[in-house]
Order: structure tokens, then C-alpha cells, then sequence
């Protein structure tokens, strides 16, 4: 009887699972649609990784071509502790950076990472603007119904 019973249940599970595969096969995927005039996202950077920060602002790029989004998105780049190293005119992203603010991005840097630092806001570029806190920033933009992306 206990073989049986077992038998039984193998049959149902199995049944059950190839049911749920065949359902799942016949799904159509369709990707989000834009339905909104306009969008807003934050970019958090709080590294300095090279490959990191090469990779958000590529992110950014391919967002902002995504034919979806063009001409409805609005993009705020937050740096924070280490990712301050993205913003100082001593490295080497001035030029992907420059690129980006032509397309609109803006870039803010957290006040008190400064402090902390000792960071003189002639080290990085003028084009950054400056936020009391990066995560206060973070929380307001949410709030405010802001897409937070963190890669």
C-alpha cells in the first residue's frame, strides 16, 4: 500500500510539474512600455573602483538610449564617500562625465563626504553640485517617487 501511495504521489508531482513547465512556455514576455510623460532616476555611486564607475556611467548611457525612455527620463547621479574619487579632477572621467551633463545627467556630490575628507570643492569638477548628505538626498528622492538604482 505504502508503494503504492508513493507511486501515486510521484505521478502527481510529476503531472504537476510538467503542467506548470507547459504554462510557463506559453508565456508571452512583454517588456515595460513607457506609459508616463516623464521618469526620474538616482544613480548611487558610493565606490571608487574604476570598473565600477566606468560601468554605471556606461549603465547611464544605455538607459538614456533606450527608445522607451528617450526624451522622458531625468537622471541625478549621487557620490558619496569613496565615489567622490569619480568627481576630482585628478582622474580620468572628465571626458565620459562632460559627455553625460551635455545629455542632460546631473551629478551631486554629498557636502559632508567633503567635510569628512578634507576635500576642497576645487578638486572636482565644476559642473558637480553639492548635496548636505548623500543619503538624505537618497531618501528625499525616493520620497518623492524617484527610481533608485544602485548597481
Amino acid at each position: 500500500m505504502k508503494k503504492l501511495q508513493a507511486l501515486l504521489i510521484a505521478v502527481l508531482c510529476f503531472t504537476s510539474i510538467s503542467i506548470f513547465a507547459q504554462q510557463k512556455a506559453d508565456t508571452v514576455f512583454e517588456p515595460a512600455k513607457a506609459y508616463k510623460k516623464h521618469y526620474n532616476a538616482l544613480y548611487i555611486l558610493n565606490e571608487a573602483d574604476d570598473k565600477k564607475v566606468r560601468g554605471i556611467l556606461r549603465n547611464i548611457n544605455n538607459v538614456l538610449n533606450d527608445p522607451r525612455l528617450k526624451g522622458k527620463l531625468h537622471i541625478e547621479v549621487i557620490a558619496f564617500s569613496d565615489g567622490v574619487e569619480m568627481y576630482k579632477k585628478a582622474n580620468s572621467y572628465q571626458e565620459l562625465l562632460i559627455a553625460l551633463k551635455d545629455k542632460g545627467v546631473v551629478f551631486a556630490q554629498c557636502a559632508k563626504t567633503m567635510e569628512e575628507r578634507k576635500i576642497d570643492k576645487n578638486e572636482l569638477f565644476d559642473f558637480v553640485h553639492y548635496v548636505p548628505s548623500g543619503n538624505g538626498e537618497i531618501i528625499l528622492r525616493q520620497y518623492e517617487g524617484w527610481a533608485v538604482v544602485h548597481p
